[in-house]
């Protein structure tokens, strides 16, 4: 599981950096360091003090750990952000930190982000947020950028990722063993959910699709406790789209659903009550038993910030039920 292996990888790293002679020259202040990224390479003189992101999905585990971003880019205005177009679950943060917004809806603005003078830009490979086509006119401009992928790998492996291209290495092991030790003190506060839980994308944007075992949201749930299923076999040949969810058509939908409890994804109370009412989903077990949860908005991508909202509108869901 990769919260526990990265969190186990961790403590182990911190314990062997522990052993070291105090002579040894500790790797967050080694300067200039390469760092390989998505896009190449790109070697900083020194630690970066004005960092900039052109990807709202990473700069919430920036802030995670107390990089010093002094500008994100803003996606559209949403049920899911503040008014200026930060996600809900780190604009507070910002907002105290006074970063400030570099463009909105997702517009690339290359003068906006020559004007933030950085001296570090995170780009995102992928994604509505990425503005890696812009990567050349970037480096010809001399900006240096970094671009990152986190289509495919957890929040955590991206905290170690941007702690090591920030000198903030310390900090992102820090930010995961706390996230760690909480979820394992909700877990130990949360009433047995018995047999296995299905993560369900319900009329999400119009999509209908079940979770991986393996996506983030069910690995999160696997550290608070529960055992996560994914698609039947038997549904294999009717998936229309994979990622971390299988996507599947709306008739399929109660065939897909194999758990005996169901959680769904970026939903409320009022999703629920409208999956309850679902007549097509009405023979479920999940449904006639009232096992139906929400994971809360923002629990589309998880980051630090989304994650623990996750965890807790689980624990308020399941000790209230």
């Amino acid at each position: 599981m990769t919260l526990r292996r990265t969190f186990l990888t961790s403590t182990l790293g911190l314990a062997a950096t522990a052993l070291l002679p105090l002579r040894t020259t500790r790797a967050e202040d080694a300067w200039p360091r390469t760092v390989r990224h998505d896009a190449g390479e790109l070697t900083l003189p020194a630690r970066p003090k004005r960092i900039v992101s052109t990807a709202p999905s990473l700069t919430g585990i920036l802030l995670a750990i107390g990089a010093p971003v002094v500008a994100t880019a803003a996606t559209t205005p949403s049920a899911l952000t503040d008014d200026k177009g930060f996600f809900s679950q780190w604009a507070a943060v910002a907002d105290e930190r006074g970063v400030e917004m570099l463009y909105g809806k997702l517009e690339f603005d290359i003068e906006a982000v020559i004007g933030a003078e950085p001296d570090l830009l995170i780009v995102s490979a992928t994604g509505a947020d990425s503005v890696v086509a812009h990567y050349a006119e970037l480096e010809a401009q001399g900006i240096p950028a970094i671009v990152v992928n986190y289509s495919n790998q957890s929040w955590q492996d991206i905290a170690l990722e941007l702690g090591k291209a920030t000198g903030l290495e310390d900090q992102a092991a820090e930010a995961i063993r706390r996230f760690d030790a909480y979820a394992a003190e909700v877990a130990a506060t949360l009433p047995r959910v018995a047999g296995t839980a299905s993560i369900v994308g319900y009329n999400v944007g119009g999509s209908y699709s079940v979770s991986k075992p393996t996506s983030p949201q069910a690995q999160l749930l696997a550290a608070l406790g529960m055992t996560l299923v994914g698609l039947p076999e038997s549904l294999r040949g009717q998936v229309t789209r994979a990622s971390d969810f299988e996507f599947i058509s709306q008739e399929n939908l109660p065939a897909a659903i194999a758990g005996d409890s169901v959680f769904l994804l970026r939903a409320t109370q009022e999703d629920v009550t409208a999956f309850l009412a679902d007549p097509v989903l009405t023979n479920l077990p999940a449904v006639a038993g009232k096992r139906v949860y929400p994971l809360g908005p923002t629990s589309f991508r998880i980051d630090y910030y989304s994650g623990l909202q996750m965890i807790d509108t689980v624990a308020l869901s399941l000790k209230t039920q």
